[in-house]
């Protein structure tokens, strides 16, 4: 028997450079896109996807089925085009963040944006004036700031306030707010599909503006002005103040100091475990904790 698989290892061709740097490359891929898809939409229909691939194809060797063996062989080229619409929302998102710029550092006058938007969300919320506030990050929103009003201002808690007092112009819609300026306002925002509860316009669309992109969108329900926040395609309701200005500030200043691209991309693809694990624990404890009472 030792014999035996002495002699099939001894058949079986040892790979060369070229074949152990094509075998590194494609588990490097393959991990890498295991670990994008985990967690999202996409994740059980990717299974799906290669479930039914992989079965087809044992079957159709295991039974010599020739025809459709054919059949496969010539459709593997449309299996990649179904690939790329049925992930594309995944797919573009991973260019996105392989192209991003990095926006807020902690800085004073970054520190005094997040403090002027806490304050306007106060003020709102208390008198119980419904409002949706993007917070552009690293993905642009130009094409949805082209559905709203051009205003190119900075932010200030009064002119947050202001925009979404009643009866005014530009009360119903988004505001996207980029850098220390706010650059649009009375924007429509894409609505998400998902079962978010029972929850208005405003919430289905700051969830769907956060599936599309890594802003953060903070909502203000105007019929019991509680203050809820989306970020990649999570909801997280409920919040005070204090726990407000934790969570941007957790997302928003993390970075202490200006990252080149290499750098952004080499942290994104952090192969350690506290890499793998940063962002989902993040979430896990921002979005998921609930408030401690002091």
């Amino acid at each position: 028997m030792n014999s035996a698989w002495t002699d099939f290892f001894r058949r079986v061709p040892l790979p060369g450079v070229g074949g152990l740097l094509e075998i590194l490359v494609l588990a490097v891929l393959f991990y890498y896109a295991i670990r994008f898809f985990r967690g999202t939409r996409g994740a059980q229909v990717l299974l799906g996807f290669i479930t039914a691939v992989v079965a087809m194809l044992v079957l159709t060797r295991m039974f010599n089925l020739d025809t459709l063996n054919w059949l496969l062989q010539r459709l593997s080229v449309y299996l990649v085009i179904a690939f790329v619409v049925i992930f594309q929302p995944e797919i573009r998102r991973a260019l996105a963040e392989l192209g991003k710029q990095h926006v807020f550092a902690t800085t004073m006058r970054e520190r005094g944006v997040l403090d002027e938007i806490v304050q306007a969300i106060s003020r709102l919320a208390a008198d119980k004036i419904g409002a949706l506030i993007a917070i552009e990050r690293e993905i642009g929103t130009r094409a949805v700031q082209e559905t709203g009003t051009r205003l190119d201002s900075i932010v200030t808690a009064e002119l947050l306030a202001t925009i979404f007092f009643p009866h005014t112009p530009l009360h119903d819609g988004g505001v996207i707010i980029e850098g220390d300026r706010v650059r649009a306002a009375g924007c429509v925002f894409p609505l998400s599909g998902r079962d978010i509860g029972k929850s208005g316009t405003r919430h289905r669309a700051a969830v769907g503006l956060s599936e599309e992109s890594d802003a953060l969108v903070i909502v203000v329900s105007e019929e019991t002005g509680a203050i809820s926040l989306a970020y990649k395609g999570r909801l997280i309701r409920g919040l005070d103040e204090a726990r407000l200005r934790r969570i941007l500030s957790s997302v928003l200043l993390r970075g202490a100091k200006t990252q080149s691209r290499w750098q952004r991309l080499r942290q994104n693809l952090d192969l350690s475990a506290e890499g793998l694990a940063r962002t989902d624990d993040m979430m896990e404890r921002e979005f998921e904790d609930p408030p401690k009472n002091s």
